[in-house]
This record gives structure tokens, sequence and C-alpha cells, in this order.
């Protein structure tokens, strides 16, 4: 093939290199040249052009993109029309994309002109969805170089195949202890039914026992009366060891543990066993949320009919730390221990509607204002920072609170509900913090100890991203967020916080046992304000 400038009139039959606009005439780039073009290109003052001229060797580029195309397409793939030197291939159906890594590196390096490009490998595709394209970069390649492109990607089978959904059945063990609520156990479910709708999968039973090898193995002998040709338990608390619920329980029924762990993150704490014919997944605590994580590439990859080895598990390492998935912008940063910087952020700017009245936070409680008391408990822990997010009578919130070395942030939209003091102070925070303590301004009886024996328990390195307190097995406040939530508290809307982030992230919480009743005690009505002062 040649190619450069030609005189115009020389250009016939040749491919025009780029796109040439004179006097209202449009000559497209990769067109053929013809005559009525040449007089409407001389007609507008046009002399040369710049041309690819194809020998009697060459294959033109869309010709030489769907032969390439077509030689290393496999089973569940097609190949459209080509265009602009450009062959793309689409699924036939559902499925998971099955990649020849090898092979296609292989093909890519034979000429510089031939480029294939594919999806992840493994990736979970929708039918009709595009998965891989064929581009070459002339506009025409020597048939010698299309030859051996197409002998190479014969040589080694399809480059590229789709292996469809093909387990439908699923059955689902949900261990449960004290601490954890059964609509976390719910939107678990949902999530899946979720995940496996795309691949015509169900669940087909789902059992509910105490987090004990004991009730677990029970389960899942009573599972197999139901058939699944996949099993996932979803433990109340995270599997740490063979020796652990779950692992434990299944080898009690003769099932066989494969691998616990995988280099993807989030997933690391994820299980792959089997009891008799059908694969088991201990799903980490990621797997409770939509987000994409581990536990998707396993998921997916054993719905489609394709054995997951630990070897396939121990090759997921790279690329395997998935930036983030509940927004860690350094991953699992952190300073050196006990010199984590933790913010207080304190919720003041309510309109204290179930008051029926006066702005409760202005309230008197022992000779200052209910937010003070709140205040005094973050300052006196000795955080970062503490930051007030006002709205509501904000100057006469500030006036209650002077002389404490806090900064204000205001929420000019504080009547919307809590999520937008969240969205207002997260965004307000300093730089670099890798935690937020969150207090609501109408706890008066949380104490500076109990802040400052919160901020010490949290050890993201250790995987506790979040830490709360808990009195006689009850949740109550402040709670601290590692910085990789702050993303998806500030997804919230409405009148609520980040709780539901908990039920979806059990692996990442860590709870501390405290004695103090404050941590339950919040001033929302009256009667609780004159309890408050009564001494309740």
């Amino acid at each position: 093939m040649k190619f450069g400038s030609v005189a115009v009139e020389k250009a016939v039959g040749s491919v025009a290199a780029h796109a040439i606009r004179a006097d209202g005439f449009v000559l497209k780039k990769g067109a053929v040249v013809t005559l009525a073009d040449v007089a409407e290109l001389s007609r507008a003052g046009v002399s040369e052009i710049v041309v690819a001229a194809l020998g009697t060797d060459d294959v033109p580029e869309n010709e030489a993109a769907h032969r390439i195309a077509r030689a290393l397409v496999g089973e569940g793939v097609r190949v459209d029309a080509p265009f602009t030197g450009r062959a793309n291939l689409f699924a036939e159906r559902a499925g998971v994309l099955v990649v020849d890594r090898a092979g296609v590196d292989a093909l890519n390096r034979i000429d510089e002109d031939v480029t294939f490009a594919t999806l992840a490998e493994h990736a979970a595709v929708a039918a009709d969805a595009m998965v891989a394209t064929v581009k070459i970069i002339p506009f025409a390649l020597d048939e010698a170089v299309v030859a051996r492109a197409e002998g190479a990607a014969r040589a080694r089978g399809p480059l590229v195949r789709l292996a469809p959904f093909a387990l439908s059945r699923v059955g689902v063990v949900s261990t449960l202890l004290p601490g954890l609520a059964p609509k976390v156990v719910d939107k678990t479910i949902a999530t899946l039914e979720r995940r496996l709708a795309p691949a015509g999968a169900r669940v087909v039973a789902e059992l509910r026992v105490p987090h004990d090898e004991a009730s677990l193995a029970r389960a899942l002998v009573e599972l197999s009366r139901f058939q699944p040709e996949l099993v996932i338990v979803f433990g109340a608390s995270a599997i740490t060891d063979r020796r652990d619920v779950v692992p434990v329980a299944i080898e009690t029924i003769g099932g066989a543990v494969d691998r616990l762990g995988m280099p993807v993150d989030p997933g690391n704490l994820l299980l792959l066993g089997r009891i008799g014919e059908a694969p088991v997944i201990g799903a980490p605590g990621c797997a409770r949320s939509p987000k994409e994580n581990g536990f998707d590439w396993v998921l997916n990859r054993l719905l489609a009919g394709l054995a997951v080895s630990g070897d396939d598990l121990t090759g997921m390492g790279v690329g395997g730390l998935l930036m983030e998935i509940v927004s860690r912008p350094q991953p699992r940063a952190i300073r050196e221990e006990g010199r984590a910087k933790i913010a207080g952020l304190v919720l003041a700017a309510g309109r204290s509607s179930r008051m029926g009245g006066p702005n409760k936070l202005l309230e008197v409680v022992e000779g200052r204002a209910l937010v003070r008391h709140a205040v005094e408990a973050a300052v006196g822990a000795k955080l970062s920072e503490v930051v007030v997010v006002v709205g509501h009578q904000r100057a006469e919130v500030e006036r209650a609170l002077s002389g404490l070395p806090v900064r204000f942030v205001e929420n000019p939209a504080f009547a919307d509900g809590l999520s937008t003091s969240l969205k207002a102070g997260l965004s307000a925070l300093a730089p670099g913090v890798d935690g937020a303590l969150v207090m609501l301004g109408d706890m008066p009886r949380v104490s500076s100890a109990l802040v400052a024996q919160l901020a010490k328990a949290f050890d993201p390195a250790a995987g506790a991203h979040v830490v709360l307190p808990v009195r006689a097995g009850k949740r109550g406040n402040p709670v601290l967020w590692g910085r990789r939530f702050f993303d998806e508290l500030q997804a919230v809307e409405g009148d609520v916080g980040g709780r539901h982030l908990l039920g979806t992230n059990v692996e990442a919480v860590r709870e501390v046992e405290v004695e103090d009743a404050g941590v339950l005690l919040d001033v929302d009505t009256p009667e609780a304000l004159s309890a408050l002062r009564a001494g309740g």
C-alpha cells in the first residue's frame, strides 16, 4: 500500500486518508475517490490530497478485520458487519466471557497494524453486549499479515467464547447472632436475588439458623432436599480460620473446603468448597453489599458452569484491589498505631420537631445548653478537630458553644433531614482524616472518655473501619466511620444516617462493649428532657 500526497486528478480509486471540506463539498475519510469527487475538489481549488493506494496484495481494512474476527471467535459470540476497519464481537446470550489471554497477546504481537481488545477475562455479560473488537490501523493490510493472524488464531482454538449461564437453583443458609437484625438478612437475600437475576438463577430455599457448627450442619443437610446446584452461606460473623463455624460445618457433613481467602479486596474472606456435586461459597461480609466485589467474580463463574479452583482464586491478585468498592482513596493506608487522625463531627442543625416547640439543643441542662454537653465531650477526647454542623437557629447554637475550639459548618438544607447534615459535615472535614466520629447534638450523657475509647478501638489495618458502642446487646451512638465509607455516607438521602451500611459491611464493624448508658440516651421529647433534668 502506498500512502502520501498525490495530485487530485491521480487520486481516483485511492482511499482518502483524511476528511476534506472545501467550498461546501465534503469528502469523508476512508472514502474511495471517484471522478465526481475529483471534479468537486478541483472546482473548490484543491490540487493535492493525501490518499492510500492499495496494491494487488493488499486487503481492505474492513475485509481484513472481518476475516481475523471470524478466525478467532468461538461459541456464543457473533461477529457483526465491519466498518471503518473495525469488526465488533457480541454475546449471543447472557453468560461469562472466556478469553485465551496468551492467545490474545500473541495475536496483538503479530503486527502493529492488527489490534484485538476484549472485556476483562470472565466478565459477566448480557445478551447482545459487545465483548471484543478487532481494529485494523491502516486502510489495508498485506495479505500475508492477514493470513498469519488468521492462522495464529485458528491454531490456538477460539480466543474468545461465551460460557452461558447454566446453574439456576441456589440454596442459601444465613447464620444469626443477637446483634444481627432480621432486616439485614432480608436485605442480603434481596441483594443476592438481584445478583442472580441476570443469570436466570433463583433462590430455591433459604434457611436461617443460629451461628454455631451444629445448627449450620443440620441446615446444610436440610438444604440438600431442595437439590440446589449452588450453596451460599452468609455467616453472621466473618470466617477467620478453617476451624471457624462455616468451614467446620461443611466438613462435618462430608463436604470439602478447597480454599479460604482470596486476593481480592473487598472479598478477602471468601470460602470456596463443595458439598457433593454442588459448589459452596462461604460469603464474605461485602457480599451483603450490591457493589461489585470478589464474591461476584466467583459467583458469576460458578453460575456459568465454570470450575473455580484454589489456583483460580490465587490468580486473581492482579487487578484484585477494587479501588475502592466502599471508597478508600488510599487503600488500607493508616498511620502508625495510635496516631489515626480522627475528627469529631457533631450534628446540631435540626429543628427539634418532636419537641413540639423550642429548640431542644438550646435547652439548659445542668447550667449549660444541651448541645454543649455533646460538643464538650468531643473536644475533651483530643480528636484532630471538632466540626459542628449548624442550621436551624444557627446564631443561637453557635452562641451556646462560644469559647470552644470548634469549627462551624452551615447546612442550609437542614429541613431535608439528617442526611443533609452528614453530607455537609463530611464535605467540610480537613484533608487527610482517617475517620469521623459522628455525634448527635442531643446526647448529653456521652463522655469524653467514651469518645476516646471508641477512637482507640479504630483500627482499619485490622479490619475495624467502623467502631460503635454496645450496651446490653443494643447498639448506640456515637459511631466512628472510617474514610472508606465517606462516599457512601454522602450518598444517603432523607432523615437517616448510615446505619444500613453496618448490615452490608458486617466484617468492617467493631463493637465496643460499654457500661455507659449515655450511648442509648437521646433527648427527642419534652418527657425525655424532663427525665434528664430530674436525673434520669
